[in-house]
């Protein structure tokens, strides 16, 4: 009778075990299945964030061009983009820097030509706008400037190179910046100077041609040197 009493205990502990062992086995499983989602779905939203933060800062929008450079003259321009990317342009190159009224389109293309990155943006573009365009302008080779009749609120230009943006916080902007300006690749006359040119604003006349002056010595250059203009 004792030994049947205990046999039944045995076995009642052992299926006790038995359940608790299961027990331990579902919670592990329920555990790593739903550590496993976990993990799946902080993996998911991590190579979504990627993918989109590199679809914002892509740059397949720009457009590309095939102007050459070194095409000077004197007169007004008439020019197929809007603005200019690059093509025929005046002996005066604009200073780079920060203007608050239009220039001419004749010294941003030369300024172009010598690697600077050029922003224009809509006269009605909001003053908070303006201010973050002129604190990514404020470096070396950057022009900034309104320009009417734009195909969106903000566009940078580089010398055959130009995307049209969403405004001034769009993430494609600096990209384009840390792209093509003083590019080798891309600048015609790298390493030329983005100072020492004009001044001039759009209200103000293109700077007349020079009086005809001796005839250079070979291999001098027939580029005139820039007296820079009020502004």
């Amino acid at each position: 009778m004792a030994k049947g009493k205990t046999q039944a205990r045995r076995e009642h502990l052992e299926r006790m075990r038995a359940e608790q062992r299961s027990k331990e086995r579902r919670t592990a499983f329920l555990m790593w299945g739903v550590g496993g989602l976990v993990v799946l779905a902080v993996v998911g939203l991590v190579g979504f964030y990627v993918v989109n933060d590199r679809s914002q800062k892509s740059l397949s929008a720009v457009k590309t061009y095939d102007y050459k450079g070194s095409d000077h003259a004197w007169t007004k321009i008439s020019y197929k983009e809007n603005p200019p990317v690059g093509g025929q342009h005046n002996y005066y190159w604009q200073n780079c820097g920060i203007y608050d009224k239009p220039i001419h389109n004749e010294h941003g293309v030369h300024s172009l030509e010598h690697g600077a990155v050029w922003i224009t943006y809509s006269p009605d573009l909001p003053a908070a706008d303006v201010a973050k365009l002129k604190t990514l302008a404020s470096s070396d080779y950057m022009l900034l400037s309104p320009y009417p009749g734009l195909p969106g609120k903000v566009v940078a230009s580089s010398w055959n190179h130009q995307i049209v943006l969403d405004g001034a916080s769009d993430p494609r902007l600096s990209e384009f910046i840390k792209k093509y300006k003083q590019n080798p690749t891309y600048t015609p006359e790298f390493g030329a100077a983005c100072d020492q040119g004009v001044s001039t604003t759009a209200d103000q006349p293109l700077p007349p041609e020079p009086a005809p002056t001796a005839s250079p010595s070979a291999g001098a250059s027939t580029e005139p040197t820039p007296t820079p203009a009020a502004s």
